[in-house]
């Protein structure tokens, strides 16, 4: 029994770490009015965590991705919203999101930024 849990216990260690490396972490500065980011080219499959970080900004800022032209929020890739919204100087997360080919835009609905492209191919 030890024998099969400490097999288990191998096997569940080595997919853990290999969701952890599959990630990439996408790292994005918001200032007074945009991102300092203004673009981004991203790989069909891949997972990816958003990182956000307000500099500067007076006021608490989030982060949204939605499909280009579907910017309502019932289009929201929720799993891309932050853990929290952030005050000047905290960054904050969202959880992991793996996106379809295609186009999308991301921005700040509490800023307000621009809608800016998110290209997934």
């Amino acid at each position: 029994m030890k024998k099969v849990l400490f097999i288990f216990a191998l096997v569940a260690g080595g997919l853990f770490s290999q969701s952890l490396q599959a990630q990439e972490v996408v790292k994005l500065d918001q200032t007074t009015g945009e991102f300092t980011q203004q673009e981004l080219n991203l790989k069909a499959g891949e997972t990816y965590v958003f990182e956000v970080t307000n500099s500067g900004v007076d006021h608490e800022v989030g982060f949204v991705i939605a499909p280009k032209g579907k910017t309502d929020q019932k289009h929201h890739i929720p799993e891309a919203y932050l853990s929290k919204t952030i005050t000047n100087g905290e960054t904050a997360a969202s959880q992991e999101v793996t996106l379809e080919e295609g186009e999308y835009v991301y921005f700040c609905p509490l800023n307000p930024t621009p809608q800016y492209t998110l290209t997934v191919e």
